[in-house]
């Protein structure tokens, strides 16, 4: 149903602390803000809000809320304080957290420090591998800083390869309800590379499986001694992991991998699998390191190398753009040190997150477990969720970033050239699924939306062997999604 706002909590409109119209309005008494009439020459061609909700058969709950950006006037909801795991959706939060408390300018950094002077081409020292804890650092990159090593002249180190991660808490791993295998999952650390993910790839042989795990990027793809797997002969469990002397020790059944296959698989100690690719990647250049040793303090002394992230905005965009939960939580997790706090678990960070949606945006219901939306207890209402994006958008920050999202026709096809364009971003956990961001057409009015949908029951009853591949969950979220389009449509065609 459509709900006034008059029938809303008025504390949710308190005067957030960014400028913009949308601030003032959300702000302001609301009492006689009208909602708008549907236009007169559309009525009977769209489908009303409740028939939507009603057709689309979805078990669970459904809640959404629609504002203009420009005046704050709420133009259709539904339960619209009710407050439902976000999924990935809570990235755009956390996109606007990194951004106030780092810029869009902000860069990691990931340096080689030398303890001692270089001589004739020899280290008379220790060298240090310093993580800034950049989600973006890869193999390649690695590599380029085994060259920079090299172009400082350094043939030989007497002393020790250390490696330090201290610039982020080490955590073994995002959630730890996940399944052990799924690469979305994996560890942070100060220290992180590729995603902290390794490649796992097998192939059929005489007597077997030829198997390989490797730290793969466009070019390098070195082995790694950090993590081990062996091919079982065993119908289920498909993987088991435990960590045996700080190695990642893999199991999978043979059964389940036919010929020939590779997924990525997720890395516990990602700071050691860091220092030991980087090892690898020197001895390439002639330079023998010694093994990998972690130091908790954080270097001094010269530095031989220097391997900068892109700027923050860049690294936002591409972790909106492909839901990259490492990105999440790396940035989350500085943005929570830059304002003066050490948190040692996710579940902290997350709550300063909480509490600064709070005084800028008046989201008192809000919480978070973390900032990737990964942990299913966090929790977020459309009302709070549309209010900030709707006080954001004058400062034109968060929009850009987002991913277009097409509207589709009823088949489920892209209409291209569409004259309304939907900048947004996706979440989908088990039996969740979200979509938040803006829609409008350019010129014309421009609205915030968010739409969550949860089956919280049906989520909680999955055994650890059903929650990769759920039994109905494919076809909950196409219901979910094709609901979402359903509304954009309506929107579209009602406002835009």
């Amino acid at each position: 149903m459509t709900t006034p706002l008059s029938q809303l909590s008025r504390r949710l409109f308190l005067a957030g602390l960014m400028a913009g119209p949308a601030a003032s309005a959300l702000g302001a008494p609301l009492d006689r803000s009208p909602v708008p009439r549907p236009r007169p020459e559309l009525r009977g061609r769209v489908a009303d809000a409740a028939q939507l909700i009603e057709a689309a058969g979805l078990s669970g709950k459904f809640a959404f809320a629609l504002v203009d950006v420009e005046t704050g006037t709420l133009l259709e909801a539904h339960k619209p304080l009710l407050g439902l795991p976000p999924a990935s959706v809570a990235k755009s939060v956390t996109a606007l957290y990194a951004l106030d408390a780092l810029g869009p300018e902000f860069r990691f950094s990931t340096r080689l420090i030398a303890t001692g002077p270089v001589t004739g081409g020899r280290l008379e020292g220790d060298l240090v591998l310093a993580g800034g804890g950049d989600p973006t650092l890869d193999t390649d990159l690695l590599g380029d800083l085994a060259a920079q090593l090299k172009a400082a002249g350094v043939t030989e180190v007497r002393g020790r390869f250390l490696y330090h991660a201290g610039a982020l808490p080490g955590l073994p791993a995002i959630d730890p309800g996940q399944p052990p295998q799924v690469g979305y999952n994996p560890a942070i650390s100060g220290l992180n590379l590729n995603f902290n993910r390794v490649h796992f790839e097998w192939r059929r042989a005489a007597g077997g499986y030829a198997v390989t795990m490797d730290a793969r990027a466009r070019r390098y793809a070195p082995q790694v001694g950090v993590a081990r797997i062996h091919v079982v002969d065993r119908a289920t469990p498909v993987y088991t992991y435990a960590s045996n002397g700080g190695i990642d020790e893999w199991t999978v059944a043979q059964g389940a991998l036919g010929a020939e296959g590779a997924r990525w698989l997720p890395v516990r100690r990602p700071a050691l699998y860091c220092a030991e690719v980087f090892q690898t990647l020197a001895r390439s250049h002639g330079i023998v390191l010694d093994t990998p040793q972690e130091v908790a303090g954080a270097p001094a002394g010269i530095q031989l190398g220097r391997i900068d992230s892109a700027p923050l905005a860049e690294i936002l965009r591409g972790m909106l753009k492909y839901s990259t939960n490492v990105t999440a939580e790396a940035v989350g997790l500085a943005s929570t040190i830059a304002r003066g706090a050490r948190p040692q678990s996710l579940a902290e960070s997350g709550q300063a997150m909480t509490e600064w949606l709070q005084t800028r945006m008046g989201a008192h219901k809000a919480r978070f477990v973390d900032h990737s939306g990964l942990g299913d207890a966090s929790r977020l209402s459309p009302m709070e969720l549309v209010r900030t994006l709707a006080i954001a958008a004058p400062e034109g920050r968060l929009r850009p970033l987002l991913k277009d999202i097409p509207i589709r026709d009823d088949a489920g096809r892209p209409q291209t050239g569409h004259p309304v364009e939907v900048s947004a971003k996706t979440g989908t956990l088990n039996f969740v699924s979200a979509l938040a961001g803006y829609i409008g057409a350019p010129g014309g009015r421009q609205m915030a939306f968010a739409m969550f949908s949860a089956d919280e029951a049906r989520r909680a009853r999955l055994g650890p062997e059903e929650m990769e591949h759920p039994p109905g969950g494919k076809a909950w979220i196409s219901r979910s999604r094709a609901l979402q389009q359903d509304f954009l449509r309506r929107w579209a065609d009602l406002y835009a």
